[in-house]
């Protein structure tokens, strides 16, 4: 039976040739698209397809597509799939969890001891002459530069991303490290020397907070004028998340009334973020455009494994990352009847790890 992929996004690997060596299937590369209706005609005969950010693989997509069996997004999130209408349904909603831990976490890192290093208008002041011709300025950067050490650094979401920039800024040799994450064990923060917290006790202790949660509904804008509200006027915030964890507006309000000192941002609640919005005239922010989980190696990997979520599903074996893993539920059903849009296709849940 001879199967159809699209890939439907930008790759930088032979994702085509990567597929096809998995069995008989036909892979189309597409442009990315813009507009959801010919993002739909075109997967609508599709058994797998490679997605991207946008458009968005929402409810209406995926009922559209009565053949698609799984749909594999690049990196770790999968914010733009509707999940809920996947396991319905009966698709794989696959990502490629881990494969840019350590960009991300670098990412942080570098936010951070550039804010308190003062590194960007430094150099950018050092290039205008004035460390020869502006002393005065030469003493402020001397008086206000800063170190971790001694600080309490609070992570909000103690995944793979947040344990490994603990693992960096212990290093560094802060007072405290402290951790929110609903889910976390104290037993594993332990073996980090990470103290799981609640939520008041981060935005009240924490003179450095970064962000390291998913977006979904229970954190959309958990970063917001009460929580704002709550932080050490010193308070730096580093985000290189998602965008709508954070209440852009607030956050722009806080930094301008100097409600928290610092900010340093890789993703906005729209991107790209708009070239007037006012986020971007504070000289106390700093925003990168969402390339924290980027190098080389990553758009390598990330490629490689995108694809072969894809294949691996249609031939019977497990995928590298499963975003819904109820569907294995929805799956087993439909093969109990006439299989439905599993119909012929061997079983690859005998391979995942629950």
């Amino acid at each position: 039976m001879s199967l159809k992929v699209v890939v439907a996004c930008e790759t930088f690997v032979d994702v085509k040739g990567i597929i096809e060596s998995a069995g008989d299937i036909e892979v189309e590369l597409l442009d990315p698209f813009e507009e959801t209706e010919p993002y739909i005609e075109a997967m609508k005969d599709a058994d797998g397809a490679l997605v991207a950010t946008w458009p968005l693989t929402g409810r209406d997509v995926l009922e559209a597509c009565s053949k698609l069996k799984v749909v594999s997004r690049m990196g770790v999130g999968v914010d733009s799939i509707d999940l809920d209408a996947a396991t319905e349904l009966g698709v794989l909603a696959c990502n490629v969890p881990g494969v840019n831990t350590v960009e991300v976490a670098d990412h942080a890192m570098a936010m951070m001891l550039s804010i308190l290093r003062r590194i960007p208008e430094t150099v950018a002041a050092t290039r205008e002459g004035k460390w020869s011709d502006d002393p005065a300025l030469m003493r402020e950067y001397q008086e206000t530069v800063d170190r971790v050490g001694g600080k309490t650094v609070g992570i909000l979401g103690f995944g793979n991303i947040g344990r490994a920039f603990a693992q960096r800024v212990s290093g560094f040799g802060p007072k405290r490290i402290i951790s929110f994450d609903p889910y976390g064990y104290q037993s594993s923060a332990d073996l980090y020397g990470v103290q799981l917290v609640d939520l008041d006790e981060l935005w009240a202790e924490s003179d450095i907070i970064t962000i390291h949660a998913p977006h979904t509904e229970a954190t959309n804008h958990i970063i917001n004028a009460e929580s704002l509200a709550k932080m050490k006027s010193t308070a730096i915030l580093i985000n290189c998340a998602r965008g709508k964890l954070v209440d852009q507006v607030a956050l722009h309000a806080a930094l301008r009334d100097g409600q928290i000192a610092f900010a340093g941002i890789d993703v906005t609640e729209v991107e790209p973020v708009a070239s007037e919005d006012p986020i971007l005239t504070l000289p106390n922010c700093f925003v990168t455009p969402h390339l924290a989980g980027y190098s080389p190696t990553f758009l390598e990997e990330c490629g490689q494994k995108q694809a072969e979520n894809v294949s691996f599903a249609l031939t019977g074996r497990a995928p590298h990352g499963l975003a819904n893993p109820d569907v294995i539920k929805t799956i087993a059903v439909q093969r109990s009847g006439d299989g439905g849009r599993w119909a012929g296709i061997p079983d690859f849940s005998t391979g995942l790890p629950f």
